[in-house]
């Protein structure tokens, strides 16, 4: 098994919303700056997220996204579900016909892997990771840099003028 890209991302851009929830709905962009994820990238995701039932939208001046319900009620395998990635490490997707149609030898023991990487995302909530010390640091230092970047633009505008 392998998670992918899109999976990485829609977790990481699905817990930068529970993050930022106070801040009322998150444009893309501003996840797209604090986690150096592609605007078009997470436009794809949220598609899918949104159609999911995990995000609603808000359109028009001050809309975004938000999660559709608390951080604690969203689990990250439902997120990785969500964006149609797969958590089985089987080579037969568990059909059971990984040589010459027929279980292979370990096919047991790779489905109850799979099993128990899904428990163990099922367990997690977004709100389990949000309450960790290092994911509050290191957006602390998200928010810090992003303020840091837009003060820059800001006496780059008044210098100009």
């Amino acid at each position: 098994m392998r998670l992918t890209t899109k999976g990485r991302y829609a977790v990481t851009a699905m817990l930068d919303l529970a993050i930022h929830y106070k801040d009322g709905p998150i444009t893309l962009s501003d996840i797209s700056r604090r986690q150096g994820i592609s605007l078009s990238y997470l436009e794809q995701l949220f598609s899918k997220l949104r159609k999911r039932g995990l995000v609603d939208s808000a359109r028009g001046p001050g809309g975004g996204y938000r999660l559709s319900r608390d951080a604690g009620e969203i689990a990250v395998a439902e997120v990785i579900a969500a964006v149609d990635e797969n958590i089985d490490v089987t080579r037969c997707a568990g059909k059971g016909d990984c040589q010459d149609g027929e279980p292979c030898l370990t096919h047991e023991l790779w489905c109850e892997l799979s099993q128990q990487i899904q428990d163990f995302l099922a367990g997690i909530s977004l709100r389990d990771l949000v309450e960790r010390k290092n994911v509050q640091a290191i957006s602390r230092r998200q928010d810090a840099r992003e303020e840091g970047a837009a003060s820059l633009e800001r006496v780059d505008v008044v210098s100009a003028n």
